[in-house]
C-alpha cells in the first residue's frame, strides 16, 4: 500500500510584515519631534521652528531619511540574526513592512504636525506645512534593509570556514582533529 505524504508548508512569519508597518506611527512622531520646521528638538534653532525658511524644507526630508535608515539597519539585525525556514518569504515581507511603515510614518507626522503643531497657512508654498518634499524618501527603509540584510549575510559567510557544518564547533569533540574516531584519547 502507498502511502500519501503530503508536505506542510511553513507558516509565513506576518509579524515581520505586521511589526515594521506598526513601527511607522512611532517613527512618524519621532520625526515631527525631531525635525525642524516640526517640534525642532534636535536644533532648538528658532529661525527653524517653522516652514516658512526654506532652509528648513531639506533637514526636515533628512530627519526623516535618517529615521528610516535606522529602521532599515534594526530591520535587517533581526532578519539576519535568525535562521528561518524560509528566508526569501521573511525578507519579501519586511521589504512590504518597511514599505508600509514608511507611508505609516511619513502619514503620522503630518498627522502629528496638524494635531499638535500650530496652525499654517501654507497657501503660498505647500512646504511651508510640515511635509515630506523628497518622495524618493520613503523607499529609504526598504532600501536599508535590503542592502544591510545583504552586507550582514555575506559577513557571516565570509567568517565562515569551508566545511564548518560537519566540523563539530570545539576541539574536544569526537570527530576534531587527529583524535578522530579513537575516542576520547587525548593527543600531545
Amino acid at each position: 500500500m502507498t502511502r500519501i505524504t503530503r508536505r506542510i508548508p511553513a507558516r509565513l512569519p506576518w509579524a515581520l510584515l505586521v511589526v515594521p508597518a506598526l513601527a511607522g506611527v512611532p517613527a512618524g512622531i519621532l520625526w515631527w519631534l525631531l525635525a525642524p520646521g516640526g517640534l525642532n528638538l534636535i536644533t532648538r534653532d528658532p529661525t527653524l521652528a517653522t516652514g516658512g525658511n526654506p532652509a528648513v524644507w531639506l533637514p526636515r526630508d533628512l530627519t526623516l531619511a535618517g529615521l528610516m535608515l535606522f529602521a532599515g539597519c534594526l530591520l535587517a539585525v533581526f532578519l539576519a540574526g535568525k535562521k528561518r525556514s524560509n528566508p526569501q518569504a521573511a525578507l519579501v515581507l519586511a521589504l512590504a513592512g518597511a514599505l508600509v511603515g514608511n507611508v505609516v510614518a511619513w502619514q503620522s507626522g503630518i498627522l502629528s504636525a496638524r494635531l499638535w503643531g500650530p496652525a499654517v497657512d501654507s497657501s503660498a508654498n505647500a512646504s511651508i506645512a510640515f511635509s515630506l518634499r523628497a518622495l524618493p524618501v520613503l523607499l529609504l527603509w526598504p532600501a536599508a534593509t535590503a542592502v544591510s540584510v545583504f552586507v550582514l549575510e555575506l559577513l557571516a559567510l565570509l567568517n565562515k570556514k569551508p566545511g564548518s557544518d560537519s566540523v563539530p564547533s570545539f576541539p574536544g569533540e569526537p570527530g576534531h582533529g587527529r583524535a578522530a574516531g579513537r575516542g576520547t584519547q587525548n593527543a600531545p
